[in-house]
């Protein structure tokens, strides 16, 4: 009883419990200060670009890159260049895409490797499209590689397909994303596009290091040359002269015992390349080699190869002479008219040398030379011009240069890099130089007195960051073989724009 009224009186007095007095309202929260952002980091070295990688530990992965060259171009053309029908062009301002290209490489496993490299080359506003030499629209997207490699061992990995495990030189193995100068001066590629696809061939190799000499041995199928006319043509393997009058008329063809490319070659070619690293071993993975290394490495090289195609080439002598009846020779005619068939044998030596200078200023000096040895046929001499500006097939046209032929050849390059933060903390500046001097005994004067070519080349890069992303502003001193006999001299001013990614 005591208990219930206890517990009674306990609730009463709950029920009755007094209000506190209202409190103040506590004063507003003061606003948050937004968080300071961070600070932009520098960028950093590209590295290995656009990777992605399969396995956790990144030894299965799958890598792109890409790259454009554009050219922004005041030209001196050759003597007779036409720019378009009918229309004779001294000199212009053009732009032309040098390059455009795409390569998918990927490792399945640290053994198995495979890579596809696509792209274009050379297009104008007048040339390198569909018709290479009349139109410069829709340029042929075409397969530069598409290989697939196997590692046997330490010393030797097997590959096939269509490939860029070129023989001869450093410079015929060079990669186009870091050129010392501003391109290659061609004569390192003197079969492209004739018995080859863009300088590379359809075949089997085998690539390895031993030590410190690292070597490439191919062997490829011949391409057709797919000519026709060749006997009839000046600059074929003779001319010819209708002589009488009808109905006695008679056509005379005579040999000019210059060489040309065989259009029934169809043997295998040979090369291989071998070099001893005296200093830092570069890589090997892809057949690309380096043209300047920014200060990056030490490497000092010493290089030879060799390129060799069982009758590659075929001539007239100049006391093959031929008559017919009538005003021209028929196929079978021109079929009978005997030949000379000849080997395209090449050699080369050559010399890499690339250092850093001072690395606290990020100087760095590179140095390349290169002596070739062709033979080729007699008397034979081919000219090309890189993204010519020309209009037409002669081959002497727009800024066409003697490319190759029966010869020696002797280049060299040197470029220097300039301190840091000669212009601002982004750029770096790198002036370089090169000169080309070739012997070709098919380019004689009336006289039969031989011409060499001098090509001189100078300039600078500008780096916004390394070789992924400059501008090359190039002079070019270049002869005009247009008349042996005449040799004249054209400038040419290049800039080029380039992003590698």
């Amino acid at each position: 009883m005591a208990l219930s009224t206890l517990l009674t009186a306990t609730a009463a007095t709950a029920q009755i419990q007094p209000v506190p007095p209202a409190q103040p309202a506590p004063p507003p929260a003061a606003p948050a200060v937004p968080p300071t952002p961070a600070a932009p980091t520098e960028s950093v070295p590209y590295g290995a670009g656009m990777k992605v990688n399969i396995s956790p530990d990144g030894s299965k992965y799958v890598r792109f890159i890409t790259w454009h060259q554009v050219w922004s171009r005041w030209t001196k053309n050759n003597t007779g260049t036409l720019r378009a029908p009918g229309k004779p062009q001294d000199s212009q301002v053009d732009f032309a895409l040098r390059r455009s290209r795409f390569i998918v490489l990927s490792q399945l496993n640290p053994r198995f490797l495979v890579y596809t490299h696509l792209g274009i080359n050379n297009q104008t506003a007048v040339s390198g499209g569909t018709a290479p030499t009349t139109d410069g629209k829709k340029p042929q997207l075409f397969v530069h590689e598409a290989v697939v490699e196997y590692k046997v061992n330490q010393y030797l990995n097997l590959g096939a397909g269509m490939h860029y495990q070129n023989g001869l030189s450093r410079m015929t193995r060079s990669s186009t994303i870091n050129y010392l100068t501003l391109d290659a001066p061609l004569t390192n590629w003197p079969t492209i596009e004739t018995i080859d696809q863009f300088a590379r061939g359809i075949g089997v190799y085998g690539k390895g290091r031993i030590g410190k000499l690292d070597y490439a041995l191919s062997v490829n199928e011949s391409f057709l040359t797919n000519q026709t006319g060749a006997f009839s043509t000046p600059l074929g393997l003779g001319t010819t002269a209708t002589t009488g009058t009808a109905p006695d008329q008679v056509t005379t063809s005579t040999g000019n015992n210059t060489a040309q490319y065989n259009p029934q070659g169809t043997n295998h070619i040979y090369q291989g390349y071998f070099s001893y690293e005296f200093l830092e071993q570069e890589g090997n993975l892809l057949p690309f080699n380096v043209g300047t290394y920014l200060g990056a490495r030490r490497v000092f090289n010493i290089g030879a190869g060799f390129f060799y195609n069982k009758d590659g080439m075929v001539s007239r002598p100049t006391g093959s002479v031929v008559s017919v009846p009538g005003t021209a020779f028929t196929p079978a005619q021109t079929a009978a008219i005997g030949t000379e068939k000849h080997d395209i044998a090449l050699f080369s030596a050559d010399v890499f040398f690339d250092t850093p200078l001072n690395k606290e200023t990020g100087t760095a000096f590179t140095l390349y030379g290169v002596y070739y040895n062709y033979n080729m046929g007699p008397n034979h001499v081919r000219f090309i011009g890189a993204a010519n500006p020309g209009y037409g097939a002669d081959a002497r046209r727009g800024n066409a240069v003697p490319q190759s032929g029966t010869g020696n050849v002797g280049y060299v390059q040197a470029g220097y890099l300039l301190p840091k933060n000669l212009l601002g903390p982004k750029v770096r500046v790198q002036p370089y130089a090169s000169h080309l001097l070739a012997g070709y005994e098919g380019l004689k004067t009336s006289t039969g007195e031989q011409k060499n070519v001098n090509i001189f080349d100078a300039g600078a890069n500008f780096y916004v960051d390394g070789h992924n992303a400059k501008f090359t502003l190039n002079y070019r001193h270049r002869p005009d073989f247009t008349n042996v006999n005449d040799v004249q001299y054209r400038p040419e001013i290049t800039l080029q724009t380039q992003v590698s990614l």
